[in-house]
């Protein structure tokens, strides 16, 4: 399809311009301190899960918040782990949420759906609501052969104007992050997932994020990245990732069109071989493609199309390669050399009794870990390493393939 680039344009400067945190620059290093300044605000609210601050939950903090608000309030959600479903209801706008770092904070539930508003376990309907360092997660099981495809299970919807999030993670596996309606920025965030994962009918810029594919293997193409939602040009909607990576396991499309106007770009961003080389489906809407905008512009990496290798000159391909060597899928970048080997295995030998007795206790709480065979089939040949090398690094992460996967890549 072809890329449209006054489009990609108008989009950008949109989203650049857009004043989400009183005159916050998109472009600045963004992190809870600056966000907090920008803010000014003297109103904090603590949220503890052991009891140590104002109340024990997101939601009970979020109810205090009165009707009709005007002023920014931080809820300051401490580090653990939240098990609850959380809304922000329509009349509570001007919340900054800011949690301790994804993977430190995290908001959990476990709902499947065919609704997908009744499954996520966040919903922020409010405007004007930001959201630092949180994780989103829904730990429904789906993509598995025992549940429907047709149940979506969602990390989180995001349905209002003006809604910011920074360092956050949106984990599921089916619809993570429904990007409903109104303007978004997301900054650095994770999201992982395998079908459908990204969608919405959201005015939405992705910038610098992190997205992991986990493909739904009861598909011969497992899934797609996005699925925006545009059914007439009038839509002022549409998504557009910047200077981030897509990577993961088996073959997904970059997005599949849901609307004869669905429009998305991925510009300036890596493209691991997880993207099949079709790049794009129109198979929700088979209609003419002639208003559809789904395109890559100066992406690359394996999964990139050509035409956008094309766009590339050679010193900028020297200087992608460079900074993303530990992203590639060369298994000599991966494994251990001989020479490496015996210098470590010498230490081993040399080192104290004691230090000996602590690698074999280690060695043998590695071995008492329970993992799945066929996980290490799928890592050893997707990532191209060794079996052994596949099998260890499970034992390493307790058997969660998806860390295991992302400590190899790393």
């Amino acid at each position: 399809m072809n890329i449209n680039f006054a489009f990609l344009a108008i989009f950008l400067v949109i989203f650049f311009s857009l004043d989400f945190v009183h005159g916050l620059s998109v472009k600045k290093v963004i992190d809870s301190p600056l966000l907090t300044e920008k803010i000014d605000t003297n109103r904090t609210i603590i949220v503890d899960v052991n009891g140590q601050g104002n109340f024990k939950s997101v939601q009970a903090a979020i109810n205090s918040v009165p009707d009709g608000n005007s002023d920014w309030i931080i809820i300051h959600v401490r580090k653990g782990t939240y098990r609850e479903k959380v809304h922000v209801p329509t009349k509570k706008p001007y919340i900054f949420m800011r949690g301790n770092g994804k993977g430190r904070t995290s908001i959990v539930w476990a709902e499947s759906s065919t609704d997908n508003s009744k499954s996520a376990t966040f919903r922020v309907e409010a405007p004007n609501f930001v959201a630092f360092g949180i994780s989103f997660k829904n730990q429904a099981l789906n993509g598995v052969t025992s549940t429907s495809q047709n149940k979506s299970s969602v990390a989180a919807l995001v349905g209002a104007d003006k809604v910011a999030f920074y360092h956050c993670a949106f984990l599921s596996s089916h619809n993570t992050l429904f990007d409903y309606k109104g303007r978004h920025y997301y900054d650095d965030c994770y999201i992982q997932g395998s079908i459908d994962f990204i969608f919405g009918r959201g005015q939405s810029l992705f910038h610098s994020c992190e997205i992991f594919v986990i493909a739904d293997r009861r598909v011969e193409i497992e899934g797609s990245v996005t699925a925006q939602s545009r059914y007439s040009a009038k839509e002022n909607s549409g998504f557009v990732f910047v200077e981030g990576k897509v990577y993961g396991i088996g073959g997904v499309y970059l997005g599949r069109a849901k609307g004869a106007y669905s429009r998305v770009i991925f510009a300036h961003t890596y493209l691991s071989k997880t993207i099949v080389p079709q790049g794009w489906t129109n198979w929700s809407s088979p209609g003419s493609t002639k208003n559809l905008y789904h395109a890559e512009y100066k992406c690359y990496g394996p999964g990139s199309g050509d035409e956008a290798l094309e766009m590339v000159d050679s010193k900028d391909l020297q200087q992608q390669s460079k900074a993303l060597d530990k992203l590639t899928d060369h298994v000599e970048d991966r494994q251990l050399d001989s020479s490496r080997v015996q210098t470590a295995m010498a230490s081993i030998y040399a080192s104290k009794e004691a230090d000996l007795q602590a690698m074999r206790m280690r060695e043998k709480e590695l071995a008492a870990v329970k993992i799945n065979a066929a996980d290490i089939d799928i890592i050893a040949n997707e990532l191209e390493v060794d079996k052994k090398v596949a099998e260890r690094t499970l034992r390493e992460h307790k058997g969660d393939a998806v860390a295991a996967i992302r400590h190899l890549l790393n």
